[in-house]
């Protein structure tokens, strides 16, 4: 078994760091920089920086802080929020992110992100999937989604009757009609090199990752999935790797807090035979 990671997420806007529940009600958790700095020093594996209202505010990443970000860790940092186009992805690796994600461009025009792939690698690119549980009643979603944005959808992408989960964009406040597990196996196939997951139904709610969901991409996909959205104590971090079939496990809330330590939770990863990198000081 390969060595499974450990990503605290920075969820940004207004250049702060934010929690929030389902995506809404967000509070304020602290600086971008001063919290990177920590979590670099706290051994994180990687940093994940998403500016989570650039998309719906139809804006740019903001470049200033991510550049200030990239230059205080020293571990793998993957930056999403307002990326458009693979000239969007290059301003951000430049500005020192390592990987780079996509998500509403993505269901917008799925050849921006094809673009970017062969531009810059499959290994720099990683497609961010916001997932909810699915509502019958709102099935036809899709097709207001294409009538709206001009965009078709493909009709293999589509909701069907069995569907479980549906993507959202733009921070969760655009349904698509876009089936999540059929999403996941395209933007695989169009170069994504891993898979950011989020459950919209679990986020900030501390009950746990969505294993049904974490584990279905998972087993469907042949690229790393990051589990996220959910976690509200160690072993449900370690649940999302064993049960869920997770590469990766990402958090914001519980550390961000001081509720639990990174080497707190590599340790319960250790001791249950999971192996995780060991912090060296």
């Amino acid at each position: 078994m390969l060595t499974k990671r450990i990503i605290p997420c920075l969820d940004v806007t207004g250049g702060r760091v934010v929690k929030g529940t389902s995506f809404v009600n967000l509070r304020d958790a602290g600086d971008p920089v001063e919290l990177a700095r920590f979590y670099d020093r706290e051994g994180a594996d990687e940093l994940v920086f998403l500016d989570i209202t650039a998309s719906a505010d139809k804006r740019d990443t903001i470049i200033d802080v991510v550049q200030k970000v990239s230059e205080q860790v020293f571990i793998p940092l993957t930056v999403g929020g307002g990326v458009r186009s693979p000239n969007d992805v290059r301003k951000l690796l430049n500005a020192g992110a390592d990987k780079v994600s996509m998500n509403s461009a993505a269901v917008l025009n799925p050849d921006s992100f094809k673009q970017a792939a062969s531009a810059f690698g499959n290994q720099c690119m990683v497609i961010a999937i916001d997932a909810r549980r699915c509502d019958r009643e709102d099935a036809k979603t899709g097709e207001n989604l294409s009538q709206r944005d001009g965009n078709a959808i493909d009709a293999d992408l589509v909701l069907e009757k069995n569907s479980e989960w549906e993507v959202y964009i733009n921070g969760g406040r655009t349904p698509t009609g876009i089936d999540v597990l059929k999403w996941a196996q395209y933007m695989s196939s169009l170069g994504a090199g891993e898979i950011l997951l989020t459950s919209m139904d679990e986020d900030g709610q501390k009950n746990g990752f969505d294993l049904a969901l974490t584990r279905k991409v998972s087993d469907s996909v042949s690229i790393p999935v990051i589990a996220s959205g959910g976690a509200g104590n160690a072993h449900h971090l370690l649940e999302a790797i064993t049960e869920g079939h997770a590469d990766a496990v990402l958090a914001a809330s519980i550390f961000h807090y001081g509720e639990y330590s990174i080497e707190s939770v590599k340790k319960l990863f250790l001791e249950n035979n999971v192996p995780a990198r060991v912090i060296t000081n």
